[in-house]
C-alpha cells in the first residue's frame, strides 16, 4: 500500500510517511505510513470502504493517552479535525458531539446549556472518540454514565449506531470493534445551574493542578486501577516514584504518570512501564494493565 496510486481519492487530507511524534502529548515516536484528515464522514466512509482490506487503520486523537512507538505505525493513521469538533446541545439535556471534540469543549458547552453530570469531562485530555472507546472517566464519574448512542465508522466503511448498552462497557473498556473510529456521540446530563456547574468545573480543574503533571511531556494515567486500589499508590508503595530510564522518568508529582524529560525515546517510556510493572509485581503481588495505547512497531 506504499504507492499512492493504490490508495482512495479523498476529499480531506491524506499524507504519506507523516511524523506523529508532534501530534501525540509525549513528543516522541516514529511515522504513520498515511495520515488521513477526512473531510467528513462520508469521506471517511468512502475511503475506509475502497480502502485495502488489508490495510490497518488506527484513530488518533489528542494523542494524550498514546505511545506511538519509534519503528512508526503501519497502515492508516486517522485523525478527525474541526469537522469533528462540534458540540451542540439538542434539547432533553442532550448534547451531540463531533468524535474529535474535546473535553473542555462538551463540559463548557453543556455549562452554557444548563446540563450538569459532565463537568468531569473538563478533567480528561482526550476527544469523545476516545472517551466513547475507552470509557474513559474521573472524578466518580465515567462516560457510560451519560452516553446515549455514538455512530461509527467501521473497517469496512459501514457506518453504525451504537448504544450505551450495545457497547457492554467495563472499567475503561467497550465492545466497539476494532478499528471502528467514532464519528459522533449523545451524551445526557441533568437540569443544573451554568454557575454551580462552573464552580464545579473549577474544582475538578483545581485538583488536577495541585495533584498532576499537566505542563510535562506525558501520556495521563499509566496503568488502569488495580481496584479496589489506586495506580499511583502502588506504584508508590514499590519505591518507583521518580524512577527513570533512559529521559524518561516516574512523575514525582503524580506516580501513574510517565514523563519524557526531553528527549525520551518510545522504547526508553514503554520500557520504564514495564520496569514498574515488575516492582510493583515484585512488592505487592499485583499485575498493573497499561492504560496507555502502545501502538506501532518497536
Amino acid at each position: 500500500m506504499s504507492a499512492v496510486a493504490t490508495m482512495p481519492q479523498v476529499r480531506g487530507k491524506l499524507t504519506p510517511n507523516a511524523p506523529l511524534a508532534p501530534l501525540v502529548w509525549f513528543k516522541s515516536g516514529g511515522t504513520s505510513e498515511w495520515l488521513f484528515e477526512p473531510a467528513d464522514a462520508d469521506d471517511l466512509s468512502d475511503f475506509l470502504r475502497e480502502l485495502d482490506p488489508a490495510a490497518p487503520v488506527m484513530a488518533l486523537g489528542l494523542g494524550s493517552n498514546m505511545i506511538v512507538r519509534d519503528g512508526g505505525v503501519p497502515g492508516v493513521t486517522v485523525r478527525l479535525g474541526k469537522t469533528f469538533a462540534k458540540v451542540e446541545a439538542t434539547g432533553d439535556l442532550t448534547l451531540r458531539c463531533g468524535g474529535g471534540a474535546s473535553g473542555i469543549l462538551v463540559s463548557s458547552t453543556a455549562r452554557d446549556a444548563g446540563i450538569a453530570g459532565i463537568e468531569f469531562l473538563r478533567s480528561i485530555p482526550g476527544t469523545v472518540g476516545g472517551f466513547v472507546r475507552m470509557n474513559g472517566g474521573a472524578y466518580g464519574r465515567e462516560t457510560c454514565d451519560i452516553l446515549v448512542d455514538c455512530e461509527v465508522v467501521l473497517r469496512s466503511g459501514e457506518r453504525r449506531t451504537f448504544t450505551a448498552d450495545e457497547l457492554g462497557y467495563t472499567y475503561r473498556h467497550s465492545a466497539l470493534p476494532d478499528q471502528a473510529i467514532v464519528v459522533s456521540a449523545s451524551f445526557r446530563g441533568m437540569p443544573g445551574d451554568p454557575a454551580a456547574i462552573q464552580a464545579e468545573m473549577d474544582r475538578i480543574a483545581q485538583a488536577r493542578e495541585e495533584s498532576q503533571p499537566l505542563r510535562s511531556k506525558t501520556g495521563g494515567s499509566t496503568f488502569k486501577n488495580p481496584l479496589p486500589h489506586k495506580a499511583w499508590q502502588v506504584i508508590d508503595a514499590a519505591g518507583c516514584r521518580g524512577l527513570t530510564r533512559g529521559d524518561a522518568q516516574v512523575s514525582e508529582k503524580h506516580c501513574n504518570f510517565l514523563l519524557n524529560l526531553g528527549s525520551a525515546t518510545s522504547a526508553d517510556i514503554e520500557a520504564l512501564g514495564e520496569d514498574v510493572r515488575a516492582r510493583v509485581k515484585a512488592h505487592s503481588g499485583i499485575n498493573l494493565e497499561w492504560e496507555i495505547q502502545r501502538v506501532g512497531r518497536a
